[in-house]
């Protein structure tokens, strides 16, 4: 696959008049058969941003083709046997997709063959998966609160094919073809509080800085900062009144944003670990999900509760904490279960729920930006 094209980085000024005027893409699943049978829990993007994946409450594990919203255009992988919690694409191999369940598994897919190449099973329910920023260590959450660290060993290094600054100050990466990688499991880390969430810092090991950074949120209102592999805790922050659920480091790594059951947001400067700002929607509700936009400059956060999507999605600039625009979605029943940036365009994707009367239309798959040709 060809890279995106960079994108030049919108002003916050501008960003209501791109928004405003873009259209918004519906993508409808053929495997949703009526209200509340096919929630999209889990989006992602593929590192090239020609791809994105869904995973539903009904097993539905789809990939599709943002340019063609049609469903003939996109591919259904099938073997989940219950509910998908998280998807997620390799971030240095575009066609090389994880997705974990309540079925017990982690299963890792070639998108290009539309097949499992490997299934894991962990043990119990996984609800929540992080790669490294080089692809090779994978960290899948239980629902009894133990942390499973995967290897993924490749049989060559990727071949990379486009690697050029996003102008955020972090490399964007298109990759060539995988070959058949192996998946381990490694000793679990069973974690003394509840833990929902995790993500890596965007190091890449090296023989002079071999650790990485492990971020995970907790029930009781702190994130823990460890040091991986060892798990050793190297700092918590204190970072909401009650339970931390979403996590998301921006690209630049300047913040860490933590969405908590309190309905915030708070940012966290990560040279000092101090709390810059707390964003607060109108809507209300736990936040289940952050992403940023690939410039880092611009973040919205994902709330499945009901009601939540009743004002729209709000989108905050992360410098200011402004609300800089608001996307509409329709129902004052709807959820806004998963959000996710594209990682080069100025393109949303989220789902919303279709719980019946007062929904306020079909839920699914939705793209702002996508329908039409891309203003700036």
């Amino acid at each position: 696959m060809a890279p995106a094209p960079r994108r030049d980085l919108l002003a916050k000024e501008h960003f209501a008049f791109v928004f405003g005027s873009a259209k918004t893409q519906q993508y409808t699943d053929p495997a949703a058969r009526g209200p509340g049978s096919h929630t999209i829990r889990t989006l992602a993007w593929n590192p090239t941003g020609q791809l994105i994946a869904t995973g539903s409450a009904d097993r539905t594990l789809r990939i599709w083709n943002p340019e063609r919203p049609s469903p003939k255009y996109s591919t259904e992988l099938r073997g989940h046997s219950a509910g998908i919690e998280k998807v997620l694409f390799n971030p240095v191999r575009d066609a090389e997709l994880a997705s974990c369940s309540t079925d017990g598994t982690v299963r890792f897919w070639d998108v290009r063959s539309k097949t499992c190449v490997s299934r894991l099973d962990v043990g119990g329910e996984a609800f929540t998966l992080s790669w490294s920023a080089d692809g090779s260590t994978m960290v899948v959450g239980k629902k009894d609160d133990t942390l499973i660290p995967i290897s993924v060993q490749s049989p060559s290094s990727p071949n990379i094919i486009g690697n050029e600054s996003n102008g955020a100050g972090r490399s964007s990466y298109s990759v060539s073809k995988p070959g058949a990688s192996t998946y381990t499991a490694l000793t679990p880390h069973p974690q003394p509080v509840q833990t929902n969430a995790t993500t890596f810092s965007h190091h890449v090991a090296s023989p002079t800085s071999p650790d990485l950074h492990l971020f995970a949120t907790t029930g009781d209102g702190t994130v823990k900062i460890m040091s991986y592999p060892s798990f050793d805790i190297l700092h918590t922050l204190n970072a909401h009144t009650s339970a931390c659920m979403a996590i998301s480091l921006a690209p630049t790594g300047k913040y860490l944003a933590i969405g908590g059951s309190d309905a915030l947001i708070s940012l966290w400067d990560t040279t000092d670990w101090i709390c810059q700002r707390t964003l607060s929607s109108e809507n209300g509700g736990g936040i289940r999900g952050v992403s940023w936009s690939f410039d880092g400059r611009f973040l919205c956060g994902a709330c499945d509760e009901q009601g939540c999507g009743g004002n729209g999605l709000e989108i905050f600039h992360a410098e200011t904490g402004e609300s800089v625009y608001t996307v509409p979605t329709t129902g004052v029943n709807a959820g806004v279960p998963a959000v996710a940036w594209h990682p080069s365009r100025y393109w949303l994707a989220y789902s919303t729920t279709n719980d019946g009367p007062g929904s306020g239309g079909p839920g699914g798959l939705k793209i702002v930006g996508a329908g039409g040709k891309e203003q700036r």
